[in-house]
């Protein structure tokens, strides 16, 4: 019986984008690792021995759900719009196009290997902070859930991005000037509710400070948010990414043209 799934495209499409990642390790993974590295160090170590507990956890420890959902967020994003952007650059995306590969089996091999990169790194940002800080994980079941759950929505984002970007410039602007503000305006570094309240308002639009909220509950068992609304949020901007990935394929939209 075959499969409804042509799985030796979308493996041939997921290790060729994995592989990727072995040939530039230091830029995939180590160069993401030590920056990580860095925060801890001057953040957890040296200023937050100076700072009282956050909402009963230490400085240092209460960084760490922050900056591994931070780092993930924007590698998911620029590991899955780099992706797609190369072949469309190099014109081999018409091969694929014109292979017996539906647009579910493609977008599956490529949003599938940055996924897979991101919660790589996620995990290594996770086993070096223990060097640094001491961390507990309450709910290990939703701290791998809301893992895999950014890094899949935000490699549908990449994705997205990696489409309707037709230069270089582009392919940067998104992150640059709205993706890591918002990372580092959502949450990472401190808690929302040390805001002016007219401030925890504005920052509830904030998409990334229902991510950075949900995972940080499943470490210690607080959150700013409530988790119920964190998990509802992630899975409609999940849905709203599923919705224009799949009007990408409808219109052949920067694809076919």
């Amino acid at each position: 019986m075959t499969s409804p799934i042509n799985l030796h495209a979308v493996k041939a499409i997921y290790l060729f984008e994995l592989a990727r990642t072995w040939r530039t390790l230091f830029q995939s993974i180590a160069a993401p690792v030590i920056s990580t590295s860095l925060y801890f160090i001057v953040f957890g170590a040296a200023i937050g021995g100076r700072f009282t507990a956050v909402d009963g956890v230490s400085y240092g420890a209460f960084l760490v759900p922050g900056l591994v959902m931070m780092s993930v967020l924007t590698e998911s994003v620029s590991n899955a719009s780099f992706g797609i952007y190369m072949p469309r650059y190099s014109g081999t995306i018409y091969e694929v196009l014109s292979a017996p590969i539906s647009a579910f089996e493609t977008v599956l091999g490529y949003v599938g290997a940055a996924a897979t990169k991101s919660i790589i790194l996620g995990v290594l940002i996770l086993l070096t902070a223990r060097l640094f800080v001491d961390y507990s994980i309450q709910h290990p079941f939703w701290m791998v859930a809301f893992l895999v759950l950014t890094s899949v929505t935000f490699s549908l984002f990449g994705f997205i991005l990696g489409v309707w970007a037709d230069g270089w410039e582009k392919l940067q602007i998104v992150p640059i000037l709205v993706i890591t503000p918002l990372a580092f305006l959502g949450g990472s570094f401190y808690s929302i509710s040390m805001l002016p309240p007219l401030w925890q308002k504005i920052t509830l639009f904030n998409p990334v400070v229902y991510l950075v909220s949900g995972f940080r509950w499943s470490f210690y068992g607080q959150a700013d948010v409530p988790v119920g609304i964190s998990l509802a949020m992630t899975a409609l901007f999940l849905a709203l990414c599923l919705t224009a990935v799949w009007w990408i394929f409808r219109t052949g939209y920067k694809l076919k043209a």
